[in-house]
């Protein structure tokens, strides 16, 4: 920081800062009354903000160390040069929201929306006559984030220009179509990040955890790699076969599983998908495919809403961010399956009965870290060692759940 020193920091009350989110919000309704909250350069470490509305509020400058804003709805807010470590903003919304020169040193963010933010350096300037820009009041850095949890974060298109977040947590983070020009990612935990379109020209990930995060499209010519395991990265050419080397095609191969079930197996094939990459294939939405042997292969992202697959063999297959909803998944073996953020509401996981026998949906090992599933049937599932946290099990069945080793803790909890 070069430049004349901020004022010293004012500390509101517990009582005065609570009037500041009351008028904040009749200003956000356009009630009498209503005020935008100005709290630039104050001393708010360590309050408690729970879900709080400071939608447009300015913030600039402002001490929340420690400071409690999960649940908080800061779309739009000015925290430029706001000194966030070690605060807890998990499940904040903080759409667009400046956080230029911001500090979040240990900062909780875990499944906060961070869509457009900025969190590029800056500077603050004052108008001399005339409205001119003129002096430089206080320049700022980059955006320091070191060891802080962005876990399951959606950061699309945010700009991260040269930000400072080594050792930072990014696990299952959403960064597609997001600037990482020059950002200093070393050390950091990217496994099953997506990237997709990002930027990253110049970006150092040394020594950062890459497992099967998702690069698509993104150019990794220009990023040091030092250090880093590919094995299990995926980029835009095909890990293994393609669906398009299908022969006969995908299209053909649905149909002709189709007439295998129709006809007890007289007549057609059952498709065979084992380790094929399916990406950018065309929907699969209420498809009736049960039976199916795709173990290993690669579904991100695809829509399966509806789908029979009912016994489908599906040992280790890929289906991050799938959509599910309403799948019949009954009796299917999902062991190590990749779930993380699939649409899974309402989805059918319960027991396959055949005649006086009974086969439960196999998920043991299986990843469904913020997997929704509102509403789903899991009884008698094997989850043995599954990992469910912050999973979304509102109105879930798991009546006589095989639970054994899983973890299934909120990141709140």
């Amino acid at each position: 920081m070069t430049g004349k020193t901020p004022n010293k920091q004012r500390r509101l009350s517990h009582i005065e800062l609570a009037e500041v989110v009351k008028t904040h919000q009749n200003f956000l309704l356009g009630r009498p009354g209503g005020l935008r909250a100005q709290l630039v350069h104050h001393d708010l470490s360590g309050m408690l903000l729970t879900g709080s509305n400071l939608k447009d509020a300015d913030l600039t400058g402002a001490n929340l160390t420690d400071a409690d804003l999960s649940d908080c709805v800061l779309d739009g807010a000015l925290l430029f040069g706001a000194n966030l470590s070690e605060a807890n903003l998990e499940g904040a919304r903080m759409v667009g929201a400046d956080l230029r020169g911001a500090t979040l040193r240990g900062a909780r963010l875990r499944n906060a929306n961070l869509h457009k933010a900025d969190f590029r350096d800056g500077s603050i300037t004052k108008r001399g006559k005339g409205g001119n820009l003129t002096a430089i009041t206080m320049k700022l850095g980059a955006t320091h984030m070191e060891k802080a949890d962005l876990a399951g974060a959606d950061l699309r298109e945010a700009d991260m220009t040269a930000v400072v977040a080594t050792h930072t947590d990014f696990t299952d983070a959403d960064l597609q179509g997001a600037i990482l020009t020059r950002a200093n990612l070393r050390g950091a935990t990217l496994a099953g990040a997506r990237l997709d379109g990002a930027r990253l020209d110049h970006a150092d990930f040394t020594g950062a955890n890459l497992a099967f995060a998702v690069f698509g499209s993104a150019s990794i010519e220009t990023v040091a790699l030092d250090g880093c395991d590919l094995s299990t990265v995926l980029t835009d050419k095909p890990r293994g076969r393609s669906f398009k080397e299908l022969n006969p095609s995908l299209a053909d191969g649905i149909v002709a599983h189709v007439r295998w079930v129709s006809t007890n197996g007289a007549e057609g094939a059952v498709l065979t998908l084992d380790n094929i990459d399916l990406r950018g294939g065309p929907s699969l939405r209420e498809v009736e495919l049960p039976g199916l042997s795709a173990e290993g292969a690669i579904f991100i992202g695809l829509d399966l809403t509806r789908a029979s697959l009912v016994g489908a063999r599906l040992k280790g297959a890929d289906l991050r961010n799938c959509t599910l909803k309403g799948a019949d998944l009954r009796g299917a073996n999902l062991e190590q399956a990749r779930l993380n953020g699939a649409d899974l509401r309402d989805a059918k996981l319960g027991p396959l009965l055949s005649g006086d026998r009974s086969f439960s949906t196999n998920l043991r090992d299986a990843l469904l870290r913020r997997t929704d599933l509102r509403g789903a049937d899991l009884r008698n599932a094997q989850l043995n060692a599954a990992d469910l946290t912050d999973a979304v099990l509102f109105k879930t069945n798991l009546d006589d759940c095989d639970l054994t080793g899983a973890k299934i803790a909120s990141s709140k909890a």
